[in-house]
């Protein structure tokens, strides 16, 4: 496993993921599959021989910068991954984290870190799609400061009759600030 830290946060590390990082993200999406909110995304396939293809095809992107994705460890434990993706005018982007760290401000922690990382690359502008009905998951986009700016059906499931099972989808985007550092004096002040 690739233990090369990117990034510390209070609580994480973020590194890029590697093809070891398999087995916990398979754990993830296992978890994931078994959530009520697993209806609002794509399935997640969780046979070993086809996650660990997968997450293969996500480390060897690593070393560009259409696709990035990002481990965020807890004590060295892959509790969950943030994906950045090129679209033409920014990046989207996909999370996923082990519901037994829900609810307690590791994916905040870990994005906010991961945007200014992606700000010294030139990197501003975020976009995201999530349920309206998830509402951790527009929470958690609301409070990094994206914004509601569109919405579509979507279906990823079929019902028993084969009709799609449609659901309301949010299309967000977020500007990243764009601050610049002052320097400070302490006998001047700001200068």
């Amino acid at each position: 496993m690739d233990s090369a830290v990117l990034l510390r946060t209070e609580r994480t590390t973020i590194r890029h993921i590697a093809a070891d990082d398999w087995r916990p993200i398979k754990d993830i999406w296992v978890d994931f599959n078994a959530s009520k909110y697993a209806r609002y995304d794509m399935p997640h396939i969780t046979e070993d021989a086809n996650v660990q293809v997968r997450i293969a095809k996500w480390a060897a992107a690593n070393s560009g910068t259409d696709h990035m994705f990002f481990a965020v460890c807890c004590e060295e434990v892959v509790i969950g991954y943030i994906a950045f993706n090129r679209r033409e005018d920014g990046y989207e982007i996909g999370y996923c984290f082990h519901s037994a760290y829900h609810g307690k401000g590791y994916a905040k922690e870990s994005h906010l870190a991961l945007f200014d990382h992606m700000r010294t690359l030139g990197i501003t502008k975020f976009y995201a799609g999530t349920a309206i009905d998830n509402g951790p998951s527009v929470k958690l986009l609301t409070s990094l400061g994206f914004r509601l700016v569109g919405r579509e059906k979507v279906s990823f499931y079929k019902d028993e009759m084969g009709n799609d099972i449609v659901f309301e989808g949010g299309i967000f985007e977020m500007e990243y600030p764009d601050y610049t550092i002052i320097p400070y004096d302490e006998k001047c002040g700001t200068i």
